[in-house]
């Protein structure tokens, strides 16, 4: 079993992991409703690449 000869200080350590964290993801914006939406989702109003995907509530209220 391998053990560690020394201990590793906490900077080496904060060091090592100073790369394991998550980057912020881009934003693209809808070319329908001009709203900021995560890359590869429908936008709040169900738009998805210039496709109306799904009916929002005040759309089915209206409807109705």
């Amino acid at each position: 079993m391998v053990v560690p000869k020394k201990k590793r200080s906490r900077s080496k350590r904060g060091s090592r992991r100073s790369h394991d964290s998550i980057c912020p993801r881009g934003w693209t914006v809808c070319a329908v409703t001009g709203e900021l939406v995560p890359p590869h989702r429908v936008s709040p109003m169900g738009w998805y690449k210039g496709q109306k995907i799904f009916k929002t509530k005040e759309e089915r209220k209206a409807q109705s």
